[in-house]
């Protein structure tokens, strides 16, 4: 069984996969001033909650963001697995490139979706991730990542706005009936969801001038339900994209 660790800004993701099946995810909170010890409280409790033992896993690897995490989670690995796992980076030896000025600055979870993207969808394509940031990244029919875009995500934009106004309150991310707000709240959804609709929209065709060419567009992230039926093209949600990444990718440098 392969042990899958995503660590983000917001959650750190658990997956599960026996073969190329993903059985069970859980999600923690990504608390940098959690210990390792608290960290393996969790993770065995989820364990033995699921009648897991830590033996019947043969391998593990790591995306992360957050590198204050990182270390924690590799030492659990190792003293209570006896796994030493793959880390997710631009030095891996694996077919994508990453036809950037800096790959060493492309993000773990960046790599890890366009990886399970292009797997399933192919090239030129568009990848959407609704997470602590709305990022946008762009790989054409070869298999090369050649950029794409990092703008503010919805929940860190509602949360900076009540933050920094005093009267704001922190609102529901939904879209509201109409496009003009009746009331503060239905405001400042507006402002949020349709303005994020109108950005992404926006982007995706500077996108495809700029390319010269159409391309596939898919979604991930915990609000891709929400806001892609809201999208002016046609976008294919993928929820597990990251942990379905990290397994291609695990297989992909295990061989």
């Amino acid at each position: 069984m392969l042990l899958v660790i995503d660590i983000g800004n917001t959650n750190v993701v658990i997956g599960l996969y026996q073969g190329k099946k993903l059985t069970t995810s859980w999600r923690l909170s990504s608390k940098a001033a959690r210990t390792r010890d608290e960290y393996w409280i969790l993770l065995n409790a989820l364990l033995e909650a699921n009648k897991i033992k830590v033996n019947e896993f043969d391998g593990a690897i790591i995306s992360s963001v957050v590198p204050d995490l990182t270390i924690p989670f590799i030492q659990i690995l190792k003293k209570y697995f006896g796994l030493k796992p793959v880390i997710v980076d631009s030095d891996l030896n694996i077919k994508l490139k990453l036809a950037v000025d800096n790959p060493k600055s492309v993000g773990a979870d960046r790599i890890c979706n366009v990886v399970a993207g292009f797997e399933k969808y192919g090239g030129p394509l568009v990848i959407l991730d609704f997470g602590t940031a709305t990022t946008f990244d762009v790989i054409t029919e070869n298999y090369q990542f050649i950029g794409g875009i990092i703008a503010p995500g919805i929940e860190m934009t509602a949360t900076v706005l009540h933050q920094l106004a005093a009267k704001l309150p922190k609102v529901e991310l939904k879209f509201p009936d109409t496009v003009i707000g009746t009331n503060t709240e239905t405001n400042i959804q507006s402002g949020l969801m349709f303005g994020t609709t109108d950005l992404i929209n926006g982007m995706l065709n500077r996108i495809e001038k700029e390319l010269g060419q159409k391309f596939t567009t898919i979604a991930t992230g915990g609000l891709a339900r929400i806001v892609a039926p809201y999208l002016e093209r046609k976008t294919f949600i993928e929820s597990g994209l990251t942990l379905e990444g990290m397994r291609l990718i695990y297989d992909e440098v295990r061989l």
